[in-house]
Order: C-alpha cells, then structure tokens, then sequence
C-alpha cells in the first residue's frame, strides 16, 4: 500500500510541474507580445515610428536608414528622411505584402534594388536619381504608378527597354528633370504622362509610337516649336483625353491632333498669332479651351463648328481685336447662353471698345450687320454709302473719304457683292485675317490718292503668290454700275499706281492673290473666287483739282497756326534764362565792384572829407568817452584821459590806436594781390611783419 502511495504521489506532482512548465510559457509569450516581441524576436511596430494596422508612418523623423519593419505592412511612409541608398535594408525585399512606399524627398542617388516584388506604387520625387536601370525595374513587376519628378534622369540615362518587364505601368510622372526628347521603349500599357518643366525641343513621328492607351499627356514648359513637331505626332494618340502644352514656342496648334476623344487642350502661354480654320475639327467632346496669354487678335469663322460640348473658353491675356471680324463668334456665344463660361473676351482695340466684354457689343454688332445688307451689290452710292455708314459706327477703319486701308485684322470690312464674273468682290459671309506664320492665303491692301488723277496701291502677303489680280471700279453718280478694269500684277511687287483716273470721283480698288496653276480659281479666266481667296477690297475717292490748290494753302496755314505755340513757349523761355543770365552777371559785377569800393575808397576819402572836427565830436567822442570805432580801416580810438571832460578844440591830445583783428582773417593791412604769403591775414604776419599791437598817434 505505501508503494502504491509514493507512486500516486509521483505522478500527481509530474503533473503539477507539467502545468507549471505549460503556465510559465504561455506567461513569456504574454510578456514577449506586450513588449513588441513575437515568438521569433520580429519588431511589431519600430519606436520611432507610428504604426496603424498595416500603415506604418516613419515620415520627417531624421532617419538615415529605415528600421526594422513587420512583415504584415502594406504602406510604408518613409518621406523628408536622409535615407541614401545605403540606409535601405535587402530585408525589404521579403515584405511581400507592401502595396505603397513614399521615399520622396531623401537622398537617394540610385534607383533603389531591394524593394519588394509587391510593389504597385512607388515615390522617389525629390531625390537626386540620375540613372534608370532596366535591373532594378525588373524587379518590380506589379508596379503601376512610378512618380520620378524632381530628380536628374536624362534622355541618354534611361537604359533601353527600362520598362519592357513593366507591363501594368500606368502612370510615369518624369516632371523637372533633365530630358531632351520623349523617352524611348515606354510600355503600351501608360495612360498617363507627365514630362513638364524639361529640355525636350523634338518630338519626332515615332516618339509616341504604340502609345494607344494614353489619355493624358502633360508637355507644359518645354522647347517645343511647330518646326520641330512632326505633323502626325499626335494623331496616334487615338484614346487621348487631356493634351497640355502651356508655356511653350507655339504660334499655331499642331497639326492633326486627336479628336475622338480630347476632352482639355491648354496651349495657354505660347506665342499663337494664328488659329486656323479646321485646327478643333472633329472635337466634339472639348469641354475645356485654354488659350490664354498669346497674341490672338481673331479668330477665324467655323473654327468652334465642333465644339458642341464645350464648357470652358479661356481666352484673356491676347489683344483681340473686336470687329465685324468676330460677329460669328458673338452669334455663336448668344447660342450658347448659359451653357458655356467665357473668361477673357475682352477688347482691346478699336479704342473705343477698349476693356468691353465681346458679349456687351450688342449695338456694334448691329452695326456690322446693317453694313453687310448696305452692301449687298455694286448698285450705287447708295448701297455703298450703306456699307460705309455700318463699318464707321463699328469703330474699325471703315471706308474715309481720304484713304482707307480694309486690312484683315481690323474686322470692319467694306463687303459688296457683284454678278460680274470679271471681278471678284468679297463674301460678306467671311471674315479676313492676316497673318505672319505662313498660314493662309491673305493679304493687307492699302490706297493712298497721290493727286487728283492717281491712286497709289501698296499691299502686303502673309504667303508668297505668282501673281495677283487687281480690280478697280469707278462709282457712278446714278445707279448703274461703273466701269471695271483688271489687271495682272508680278508676285513679287508690293505697290501699283493707277493713273489716268477721273478727278472727284470714288473708287473701290480690291486684289486677290491668284495660285500658280492655270486651271485654278484664281485665274483671270475662271473669274470665280472661294472663300480661301476672297479679295480685299478698299475704297478711296481722287481730288478736285479746282480746290487742290486752296486745300493745300490751307494745310499750309494750319501747319503754321499749329507751330505757332510751340514756337513761341521755346522763344519765350530762350529769352527768360538769357535775360536772368546778363542780369545775375550785372548783379555780381555791381556787388563786386561795390564792395571794393566802400571799402577801400569811400571810408578813406569821402567819410573823413565831408566830415570836420565838429562832427567827429558828435558821432561819439562827446556823447560817449569810451570808444571811438571807425568801420573803414578797422581799427578803433581810445581816449587815455576818459575822465576829464573833453574840451572844444584841444592843442594836443594823445590816444592809443588798439589794431582789430577780425575774426575771419581779414586785418587793416592788405598785402599785394601777387603775394602768397600765408603770414598775411594773421596776428603773426603783423607781428612779423614789422607792425607792432599798439601804437600811438597824435592829434
């Protein structure tokens, strides 16, 4: 029975240490997890970060090197740290499950290596990388957005093929960094590209060759200039949504840009002179346009013809130019209504439309339209008179008496319509514009009236032609129409004369630029224009010469009346300063001379000349005993005896004579003018000079 007893005994207290050994793990295990310590010694969360479940924020802590980190983490913020590339631990590649990491802004000088397979997204803005390796992006086959802005990558950096292994990559953010052209070998899977603030200048055909997935492409602050884009560039791009090409050399849009689908165009900040006609076609889901701060003066008509959605016209910062020229685009604006928000419509020329909204030009557009029924046909003055009534209200150049230029930019065209086929007046329908890229077929006509027989016609091209036609009519006095004549122009003149006209009489001059090709529109035998080649007409009316002489004698007065003011505002103050000059010189002579001579003449010789005994005693030798001071010499008399009462005409009297040296320098004794001596002018020179203090005299 006792053995059985021990062996109860024994087993119950192997149980008791079994239990205790079981309770004294699960007390570590306890102990290790509230201490950050897994059962394999794996840091949970690092001290000197802050962890949120699986979002681990080690950001703006001063690291140099990133800590230990759970293996359970999907988003690692890591920014404004000094982590270099030494500071990043191969372990990161065994975080399998991070989705996210931000490393912008540290000091990274390579891409990294070591980062995890997992990887979709991945901030290195703000470092200083200059090298992308084809290795180190191998590694990352999910990545699908790389944000690279701010670093110094450059064209000849990127090795070839760099993205070939990224074939989910999305987003390529390469803004400020050093590029000088599109980068090659961008996989096909980008639908957004961000190369702004480089040195690209080129954009050849083949830069954005199998690119169809891209939908936004930002090239703001680059080189870019239309000579060295090539015309199909763009056209590939057939999904593209938003195109931005602020702050650029532009002058006209690129050719063919894409339009199925092209939602935002900013071309604000170029040089745009010109947009023509057809350059929006097929852009029927534009809802923004930026054109801000170029130099558009008009726009041509049917240019938003497309535009059927568009929500944002962004156009302030260009010196538009508000005639008759941009009626259709009022019209167009009045369809819209409310439907369509305009910022920057605002006129700055003609003057008198200055800083009004092209919307508020309600009356001014009227205007425009009685001008175009007024010139409906070559009937008469009447009709014309019409026309020229419409285009002076408007405020444009309008049709003067004198001479008036209807050049393209200014709108306020003088539009007539004629059945003759010989000459090709213009389309009131259309609007004129001249411009210096190149674009276009139009010119700038102006006439001068040289004398009473002759009207001299100078014009300008936007685009060399072989020849131009030239078409003057003289305007009857009834209404039937006036003769016509033609002629053929050389394409390199730039003026014509046309003499043998009728005095007091007005003519409508207009030309149109003919095309090389015998068989085109413009040739003298077809007659018929198209609105590519409509002419520009001008209207300008020669002298009387029974009254040329007595306007000339008039011009001749009033110039003279005019000068008159000028003339006499110059002589006046020529002869005020020369007045106040002789007069200065007269004063500082007189003073000059006066000086000398109270000095030196008059208290010598007239002060002691017109003065005798009696008088001497009067000015203050009886009346005061004390002093005597002749202003003269400078020196003054003391009386020795100032007791005694002074008696009338003394035998002898003595008085000492005190020299006054005045505190300037200027002493009774004068030397020469050609002396230098610095004694002179001092107690000392007197001294020296041999001329003692006190002397006595006797009277």
């Amino acid at each position: 029975m006792a053995h059985e007893g021990v062996a109860e005994l024994r087993d119950v207290l192997f149980l008791l240490l079994l239990c205790l050994t079981l309770l004294v793990e699960v007390l570590e295990c306890v102990a290790a997890a509230s201490q950050g310590l897994d059962g394999e010694g794996d840091v949970v969360c690092p001290s000197v970060c802050r962890c949120d479940e699986d979002f681990i924020y080690c950001n703006d802590r001063g690291l140099s090197a990133i800590p230990p980190l759970p293996p359970s983490a999907t988003v690692l913020y890591l920014q404004n740290n000094h982590i270099d590339n030494a500071g990043l631990p191969t372990s990161l590649e065994h975080l399998t499950t991070v989705r996210v990491i931000y490393l912008y802004d540290n000091e990274l000088d390579d891409f990294p290596m070591h980062l995890p397979p997992s990887l979709r997204e991945l901030h290195l803005q703000d470092n200083n990388i200059r090298v992308l390796p084809r290795a180190a992006l191998a590694r990352l086959p999910q990545l699908e957005k790389l944000h690279l802005d701010d670093n110094s990558v450059s064209t000849v950096s990127i090795e070839d093929q760099a993205f070939a292994d990224n074939p989910r990559l999305r987003l390529l953010f390469l803004s400020r960094n050093h590029l000088s052209s599109i980068p090659s070998g961008l996989p096909a899977s980008l639908e957004e590209l961000r190369l702004d603030d480089n040195r690209i200048s080129t954009i050849p055909t083949h830069a954005f060759r199998g690119l169809s997935s891209l939908r936004r492409l930002v090239l703001d602050g680059n080189l870019l200039a239309n000579q060295r884009i090539a015309d199909d560039t763009f056209s590939r791009l057939s999904n593209l949504t938003e195109l931005s090409l602020v702050r650029n050399s532009l002058q006209t849009p690129p050719l063919n840009l894409p339009s199925a689908h092209l939602q935002r165009l900013s071309l604000q900040d170029n040089a745009l002179i010109h947009m023509p006609r057809g350059s929006l076609d097929g852009m029927r889901r534009l809802q923004r346009l930026d054109l801000s701060g170029n130099n558009l003066t008009t726009l041509p008509r049917g240019l938003f013809r497309d535009l059927e959605n568009l929500g944002q016209l962004l156009v302030r910062g260009n010196p538009w130019h508000c005639g008759c020229n941009l009626r259709w685009l009022y019209d167009w604006l009045e369809a819209k209504g409310n439907t369509i928000t305009v910022r920057g419509l605002t006129c700055q020329s003609p003057e008198r439309v200055r800083d009004t909204a092209l919307r508020d030009l309600t009356s001014q557009m009227d205007d425009c339209e009685l001008a175009t029924a007024g010139g409906g046909g070559v009937a008469g003055v009447g009709s014309a008179g019409a026309g020229n009534a419409g285009s002076n209200r408007m405020g444009g150049t309008g049709v003067a008496a004198s001479s008036t230029t209807l050049s393209p930019p200014q709108g306020s065209l003088f539009t007539l319509r004629s059945k003759r086929p010989g000459l090709g007046l213009p389309d009131t329908g259309m609007d004129y514009t001249l411009g210096s890229s190149g674009v276009g077929k139009n010119l700038a006509l102006n006439v001068k009236p040289l004398s009473h027989d002759s009207i001299r016609v100078t014009w300008s091209v936007a685009q060399p032609s072989s020849s131009f036609r030239l078409s003057w009519l003289r305007l009857g006095t009834s209404a039937a129409m006036g003769s016509i004549t033609e002629t053929l122009v050389r394409g390199d003149r730039r003026e014509y004369l046309l003499t043998a006209l009728q005095p007091a009489s007005s003519y409508i001059i207009c030309m149109v630029p003919l095309v090389s090709s015998s068989g085109s529109k413009g040739s003298m035998s077809s007659g018929d224009t198209d609105s590519d080649e409509a002419p520009v007409c001008a209207k300008a009316e020669t002298s009387d010469p029974s009254l040329s002489e007595v306007d000339q004698g008039q011009d001749e007065g009033s110039e003279q009346i005019t000068s008159l003011p000028l003339a006499g505002i110059i002589g006046g103050a020529t002869a005020i300063v020369s007045l106040a000059f002789i007069f200065g010189i007269f004063c500082w002579y007189g003073h000059r001379a006066g000086r000398l001579s109270s000095r030196d003449h008059y208290s010598r010789s007239s002060s002691r000349k017109s003065k005798n005994y009696d008088d001497y005693i009067e000015s203050g030798t009886k009346k005061d005993t004390t002093i005597l001071e002749i202003r003269g010499p400078g020196f003054q008399m003391t009386p020795m005896a100032t007791r005694e009462p002074l008696q009338p005409k003394p035998i002898r009297e003595d008085y000492i004579i005190h020299t006054i040296f005045p505190s300037n320098g200027t002493g009774l004794y004068k030397p020469p003018s050609h002396m230098t001596n610095s004694g002179y002018g001092t107690n000392r020179g007197y001294r020296e000079g041999g001329i003692p203090d006190i002397d006595y005299s006797y009277t």
